[in-house]
């Protein structure tokens, strides 16, 4: 494809530096804003990048921030879409790595519904965030399981506490995905489609959800029990004063990707 016009700035993937930008002249205020945006320019490839050490995600917001920035200031910006493609996942040696591509996003998918009148075409978009292969909910009960076992490794009473706390929670995660399986084949074989005369999607009151204890209320409860230097780890503690209790979670259902 050939560009009708140069952009003042492109973004790209480059095969042994990563995340590179490309700026069509010298002007100051292309170089400030990249730099402001951790991007350093190599005069041996005449490009600026990103260090090599920068996590995906973090690059991948990187290179929003500082479109919309030029964007602002009247600038054209191309970016090559491979930079939104993730690393492949580290396995095991012997055990091939999987295949990443990149998927919808949950947003994406919520705004898909309010355009859909068919059960089965519902069904159908459930079915992204259900799929084996890059569904959402099996990435996050993977995620999850992978930073239980980032705790445990720490090899400490608390990294082991908080391990199984968040095996618990990977659990969960998979009888979600049960629940909703059940749910995406309940809606294939529904017939129904909403009525010409239905209210907009949008405007359909959400059910209020119960309201949990905020997860800073919960920290500072950890860090009241975590021990200090004017409380060292193996002080007595108060008759009254119980620590928590995490059972482990049995062990989530077997599932192959």
């Amino acid at each position: 494809m050939t560009l009708q016009l140069e952009p003042d700035v492109a973004f790209g993937m480059h095969p042994d530096y990563g995340v590179a930008a490309a700026v069509a002249d010298a002007r100051p205020f292309l170089d400030e804003v990249l730099r402001k945006h951790h991007f350093r320019y190599s005069e041996y490839l005449d490009v600026y990048l990103l260090a090599d050490n920068t996590p995906h995600n973090t690059a991948v917001r990187t290179v929003a921030r500082a479109t919309l920035e030029f964007q602002d200031a009247g600038l054209s910006v191309a970016a090559d879409p491979r930079i939104m493609i993730p690393p492949p996942v580290p396995t095991p040696d012997g055990v091939p790595a999987r295949a990443t591509r990149p998927g919808q996003s949950l947003t994406a998918l919520t705004g898909e519904l309010h355009e859909l009148r068919r059960a089965a075409d519902v069904s159908e978009v459930l079915g992204e965030i259900l799929d084996e292969h890059h569904g959402v909910v099996l990435d996050l009960e993977e995620f999850i399981d992978t930073a239980a076992a980032w705790c445990e490794r720490l090899g400490t009473p608390h990294g082991h506490e908080l391990g199984l706390h968040l095996r618990t929670i990977a659990h969960h995660v998979a009888f979600l995905g049960d629940q909703l399986v059940g749910a995406q084949l309940e809606l294939a074989v529904m017939p129904d489609v909403t009525p010409e005369n239905a209210p907009p999607l949008a405007e359909v009151p959400l059910p209020e959800r119960q309201e949990w204890l905020r997860v800073t209320h919960t920290a500072q409860a950890r860090a009241a029990m975590a021990s200090s230097p004017n409380r060292p780890a193996n002080a007595p503690k108060p008759l009254d004063e119980r620590g928590p209790q995490l059972q482990a979670a049995p062990p989530a259902p077997s599932r192959t990707r």
